[in-house]
Parts: C-alpha cells; sequence; structure tokens
C-alpha cells in the first residue's frame, strides 16, 4: 500500500484506548515483509525487523495506536446511551457529532444528541456541556430495543468521520491523527531503513493506552530495554490559536521538537544532537516548550535506569476533536528525520546522552 493508503486506514481503524485491536492488524500486514512481531496482553506490539544483528545499541521507535474515544456507561429506558469519555475532550464540540458503537457483529452509528432550539429554554442555551446531560442516540426507542441493537454496557465508542486527502494542496484530513499519524510514520521510517548501513539495531512499539496515562508503555518498557528511543507524535497545532511570537508547533513548519511539557523534559543532548542532524539533512523543525499536554516520553525518560528520549511531532490542528488537519509535507518530514537519526546514532553518541 501506498503511503496515503497506510495513513487513510490507520485513520479509519477504529481503536479506543484499550481496543486497538484494528490498528494492530494494519501494522502486521504492512511490515511483514521485513519483520517479526511480538504482542502482549496489552496490545503492545513489537516489530522486530529482520536488518537487526542483535548485538547493536538498541534504538526504540515509539508510537501510541490508541485515540480518544468514549464507553458506554448505561442504557436509559428511552433508549439512549449515557457515556463516559476516554481520554481528553473538549466537551463543548460534542452535540450533533455522529459516532460508531462496537457490538458484537460490528459497528454500528449513532449520534450524540444535541437538541433542537425551538425546545430549548434560556437556562438550556446557556447551560455548559458535560456528560451529565449528554446521551448518543443510536434510533431505538426503548432500553430494550437498544439492547437488540446488540449495544452493552463497556461499549467502545470512536468517532465516525471520513478520511480525505487533498492531494494538490497536500492537506489530509481525518480523525485520530494523534496518534495514526505516529503510527504511519514510525512504519514508514522503519521500512525505509531497510538495506541502510546502521550502527544500531532497531524496535518499533505500536503502544497502547497512551490517552489515558501512557499504561501501554509503561508495560512494554519492562520488557524493552533500548539505549535510546524516539517517540513519533500527532501533536496539537497551535498556529490558528496562538499569537505569532507563540506559535511553535505550525502546520507546514516540519517536525515539533519538543523540550518539555507537563510531564518531560526531554533529553537536552539527544534533542540538540537531533537539530543537528536536522539542519544538516535539511529537515525542517520547530522547536516547543508547553506547559501542559504529555506523551509517552515521560515514562521512557526514566524507565531502566534512564533512557535517552526525544518527541519528534507531526504538526496536527484541532487534535482530540473529530475532525483534524495535517499536512503531507510535515509527515515525510517526521519520516525522514526519524530514519537520519536511526542511521547516525552509534553506541558511543547514545552514551554521550
Amino acid at each position: 500500500m501506498n503511503d496515503f493508503e497506510l495513513i487513510e486506514k490507520l485513520s479509519q481503524a477504529r481503536g479506543a484506548s484499550g481496543f486497538e485491536d484494528e490498528v494492530l492488524e494494519i501494522a502486521r500486514e504492512y511490515c511483514k515483509d521485513f519483520a517479526t512481531f511480538e504482542e502482549d496482553s496489552m496490545r503492545n506490539l513489537y516489530i522486530l525487523p529482520s536488518y537487526n544483528k542483535g548485538d547493536r545499541p538498541l534504538v526504540m521507535l515509539d508510537a501510541h495506536s490508541d485515540e480518544v474515544g468514549f464507553m458506554v456507561q448505561a442504557i436509559k429506558p428511552d433508549g439512549t446511551l449515557r457515556f463516559i469519555p476516554i481520554g481528553g475532550w473538549n466537551e463543548k464540540t460534542l452535540p450533533s457529532s455522529k459516532v460508531q458503537i462496537y457490538t458484537k457483529t460490528g459497528y454500528i452509528s449513532g449520534v450524540i444528541a444535541a437538541m433542537p432550539p425551538h425546545f430549548m429554554s434560556a437556562e438550556q442555551r446557556n447551560a455548559p456541556v458535560n456528560y451529565d446531560n449528554l446521551v448518543i442516540d443510536v434510533g431505538a426507542t426503548s432500553a430494550t430495543e437498544t439492547a437488540e441493537f446488540g449495544v452493552e454496557v463497556g461499549a467502545p465508542i470512536v468517532p465516525l468521520t471520513f478520511f480525505e486527502h487533498d492531494e494538490k494542496h497536500g492537506v489530509l484530513h481525518g480523525k485520530a491523527f494523534d496518534d495514526r499519524l505516529g503510527v504511519a510514520a514510525l512504519l514508514k521510517c522503519m521500512k525505509e531503513l531497510k538495506g541502510e548501513k546502521l550502527s544500531v539495531d532497531i524496535i518499533g512499539v505500536v503502544s497502547s493506552q497512551e490517552e489515558v496515562g501512557e499504561r501501554g508503555i509503561t508495560a512494554a518498557m519492562h520488557r524493552v530495554k533500548p539505549a535510546a528511543a524516539i517517540c513519533f507524535e500527532g501533536c496539537p497545532a497551535d498556529d490558528t490559536f496562538s499569537p505569532s511570537y507563540m506559535v511553535q508547533d505550525a502546520l507546514r513548519g516540519g517536525v515539533m521538537l519538543r523540550h518539555m511539557d507537563r510531564t518531560v523534559i526531554c533529553t537536552p543532548r539527544f534533542t540538540a544532537f537531533s537539530q543537528k542532524v536536522a539542519a544538516e539533512k535539511g529537515v525542517k523543525v520547530q522547536m516547543a516548550v508547553r506547559s501542559g499536554g504529555g506523551n509517552n516520553g515521560a515514562y521512557i525518560i526514566s524507565a531502566n535506569g534512564g533512557t535517552p528520549v526525544i518527541v519528534a511531532g507531526i504538526p496536527v490542528r484541532y487534535i482530540h476533536t473529530f475532525n483534524c488537519i495535517a499536512a503531507d509535507e510535515d509527515f515525510y518530514s517526521v519520516v525522514k528525520l526519524g530514519a537520519e537519526l536511526c542511521k547516525a546514532l552509534d553506541g558511543k553518541i547514545i552514551k554521550g546522552f
């Protein structure tokens, strides 16, 4: 499959935290000609490329497979669903959005109900949006009928959004770009390293449950003992919200290298080395200092006695909503930087971090 078929498949895959199986199937299919796989009970996928030698420092490429979603909490007598979030949402964006709900016979469609203005009092118009007054409607008229649709308490829910690639303008539209774009970058990077002269071995970790507290990578780091790690992430673009002097993750700005966020200070010497390699190889980068946010790097850096880590981010507008926007060129910048770093790293350099 070509790059944009891969991105489309990953974006359209249904994989709320804890239910990432569809994403892993795509990763296995893409890498089957050059890698073997292991998988654990948390749905972490370990990709072991055939070009490894087994006696070189191990560099881990990480991207998380899960997306923000929801879970059915209860079925009301009128057939609508009470639900709770999996991961962080802006609740104001939710009413009237279409979703898909898991059943044992396949996903079915629903809509997050929005009361028509005809019925709203002034108080209701001004009331904050929260999960206590939101429901999902699947078109049933009773709890019994909803059960007949196959919906059960505990069912995962994800957005129903259609992927689009505007090839003329180099723009991607879709859901779950955090972190399916990162997964796509990881997979393509590993494929491009086939046949390259390397001084390190590579392992790809498509990790689970990042959106609910980096739970998958926490388990994975007990199994993998890398000498260094690169996190591929879809990161919130700020170019439509921030004053110009504060824009640090702009569409078409290239790789977002993160100095720090609320959870991690990325390894400064590794970050500086990445900036140097990017400059030498003509890869656009933009440096970010964040007061919020978080990612798998926060756990990686302190695991196994300390692991040097950087975050290579793809700018994504409207992250953690039903409709994201990203640019082709930023995706390719992240892939190139990841590959160039893997080719440049060796044991001596890593020890210097």
